[in-house]
């Protein structure tokens, strides 16, 4: 049996040492990291400078870094120094780039030196030969971006009025002595060519130190510096423009890559896609909303759509649909005898069926296709729907396309299903409104004065001819077909198809407002919920609507329509006001809608990880880390060594017993 009060036995000396190692691995570990970040971290993030070659201080003048050259190159005339062809390139090198102003400035200021490339090239051409075989100068300081007016270099006040614009901008920070600002120029112009209309656009020249030093990033430590150096493209977005709002482009700086950008990250605005000669059709054309425009564009260079085509995508995606092609000549022959076009870049309009392409040969700027576009948003002969309705003038709840003081006016619709035979009544009612808004042809085709009230309503916008799509609308179809018509017969032209029987009706529907009674009517207290159901139902307008029964001759058309228009304006005709059905809305929303929100949420989820990642890399640069780490390394070691050193209470175990008295 162990004997009472034998003593533990001493622990051996490699364990002791495992356990002292194991209590100070944090510091050791902070001494470590502190050690690899001086010696290794650092001198890779802040190599040495041109002044540090020139063995001067940094941030010396020019003055001082000729006089450093001229002491280094009297040693090499004189014979008592041979360089090395590494050292000349690197002592040649900081000399010219030092005594050069703008480039000093640039380099001290946000440490910008694009010619550094310049060292490796000279090295690798003239490697294993005399320095004095190398060609001088090494740096060509006579290229320099022109004062052109065209860069609309921006000061602190017209930055102030940019600032209060709600529209985007865009800014270029450049300098005057930077070889690739010059060779940016011509991508610069053409991008504020394609954003005019859309965006701001400006330049901050790199003197305007306060402004230039606002749009470059900051290092940990506070200096700015332009990561991809210059030059640099900042964006603010609509109704932002704060610092936390600036966006930069770190992508290739051409002219599609930049416009492309500010459209989808700035603006939001959907892409256009490119169609082939066999794929136009099948896949555009004929997947296109019957109501819609399509417009197509030719291009010669297959650059994506500029800014302002793609605003009007969005803008006018209820009226049009847009799409582009590549221009090649081996397809020439097919588009002009396809489309009429002769060559790109070209815009071409396709409207209702069988009428001629409207083709627009040459390049447009956003001021001059906001024109055409307006002029070519709606078919010749237009589709009645929930979003023209009050346009066109047909809708009892509006005003005709006269003017807000016209107290009667009128609305000729085709209604029926799409079809061949629908297509042909189209071309027929289009025939129509061409006759009447041309009184000389419609004399020519016929002396017949009675046609004359047609014409003149339609020249003064009282008349509208327009269509409808009786499978869609059926509710309004049957509405304006249902009085006078057997319910068979509505159904040839109104809801769904049930046969092979496609009939298109035509009708006319006069409004008429009472503005002497609007302006006379007092608010009543309703009586009832029946008044106030009866309130809210009646159109300000009343209606009255006309069927057509006879052929389809355009003459006999144009004929009733006249009757009717004269009978409205001269007889005394009953008049109704009720609540007509709605017209649905046709179009869902368009794929880059219901898309955009993903795009977007993508996108911004994929700048805050880049910035994240680019914030851990600044941080993972920043000279104080390694003083940092020693500091915690030491206080770790002294926290931990006085810990250590404090005496151990003993136990109440380990303490003898005390007798009791008693």
């Amino acid at each position: 049996m162990p004997r009472v009060g034998s003593e533990t036995p001493a622990p051996s000396s490699s364990s002791s040492m495992a356990s002292t190692i194991k209590a100070y691995s944090v510091p050791l570990l902070l001494f470590v990291a502190a050690v690899f970040y001086q010696l290794f971290v650092i001198p890779k993030s802040f190599p040495v400078s041109h002044y540090d070659v020139l063995g001067i201080k940094r941030y010396s003048s020019i003055a001082d870094a000729k006089e450093a050259y001229e002491k280094i190159s009297s040693k090499w005339n004189s014979g008592n120094e041979v360089p090395s062809t590494d050292d000349f390139i690197k002592i040649q090198y900081a000399y010219e780039f030092l005594t050069n102003p703008s480039w000093k400035s640039n380099y001290d200021i946000f440490g910008i030196d694009e010619h550094i490339h310049v060292i490796d090239r000279v090295k690798g051409k003239y490697a294993g030969e005399s320095f004095s075989k190398i060609k001088l100068p090494l740096l060509d300081a006579t290229v320099s971006v022109p004062e052109d007016v065209s860069l609309n270099v921006i000061t602190h006040k017209d930055f102030e009025s940019i600032l209060k614009d709600t529209r985007p901008s865009l800014i270029q920070v450049f300098s005057f002595g930077s070889k690739r600002c010059a060779q940016f120029l011509a991508v610069w112009k053409r991008i504020v060519f394609l954003l005019d209309g859309v965006a701001n656009t400006g330049s901050v020249e790199l003197g305007d130190l306060q402004l230039a030093a606002y749009f470059a990033e900051k290092k940990p430590t506070g200096q700015p510096f332009f990561r991809n150096g210059l030059p640099s493209l900042v964006a603010f977005p609509p109704d932002c423009k704060t610092a936390d709002c600036v966006i930069r482009f770190d992508g290739e700086l051409s002219v599609d890559a930049v416009t492309d950008w500010f459209s989808t990250t700035i603006l939001g605005l959907p892409r256009i896609l490119y169609y082939s000669r066999d794929t136009l059709v099948p896949k555009f054309l004929s997947k296109s909303s019957p109501h819609k425009v399509r417009v197509i564009f030719f291009s010669k260079t297959g650059e994506r759509a500029a800014p302002f085509v793609r605003q009007a995508a969005q803008s006018y995606w209820a009226y049009a649909s847009f799409a582009f092609v590549l221009w090649q000549e081996e397809d020439s022959s097919f588009w002009w005898n396809g489309l009429g076009v002769e060559s790109a870049p070209a815009i071409v309009f396709l409207k209702d069926p069988g009428l001629k392409p409207v083709v627009y040969h040459g390049s447009v700027n956003s001021s001059r296709f906001s024109t055409i576009m307006e002029q070519n948003k709606q078919q010749e002969l237009p589709q009645l729907r929930s979003v023209t309705s009050v346009e066109l003038g047909c809708d009892a709840h509006g005003f005709s396309r006269a003017g807000v003081d016209t107290t009667t006016w009128y609305c000729a619709v085709l209604a029926g299903r799409l079809g061949p035979e629908f297509d042909k009544m189209r071309e027929t009612m289009r025939r129509v409104q061409e006759l009447l808004s041309n009184d000389g042809d419609l004399k020519e085709a016929d002396k017949v004065e009675s046609f004359s009230p047609a014409a003149a309503a339609l020249n003064s916008r009282r008349l509208t001819f327009a269509w409808l799509d009786g499978e869609a609308q059926k509710k309004y179809c049957y509405f304006c077909l249902h009085s006078g018509n057997s319910s068979e017969s509505i159904y040839d032209t109104c809801g769904p198809r049930r046969d092979m029987a496609d009939v298109p009706r035509i009708f006319i529907v006069r409004y008429k407002r009472n503005f002497t009674e609007e302006n006379l009517k007092v608010e009543t207290k309703p009586k009832g919920i029946w008044d106030t159901m009866k309130g809210d139902d009646v159109a300000p307008a009343s209606q009255l609507v006309a069927r057509y029964n006879g052929s389809d001759e355009t003459l006999q058309i144009i004929e009733w329509i006249s009757k009717i228009i004269k009978d409205g304006d001269s007889r005394d005709l009953p008049s109704f006001r009720t609540k007509t059905p709605e017209l649905v809305p046709e179009d869902a929303d368009p794929i880059w809608v219901r898309g955009a929100q993903k795009v977007l949420s993508k996108i911004t989820i994929k700048q805050r990880i880049h910035g994240i990642i680019t914030g851990i890399y600044d941080r993972l640069g920043d000279p104080r880390n390694g003083p940092y780490l020693l500091l915690g390394a030491l206080m770790s070691f002294g926290a931990i060594w006085l810990r250590r050193s404090r005496p151990t209470p003993p136990t109440q175990s380990n303490q003898p017993s005390q007798p009791t008295n008693m």
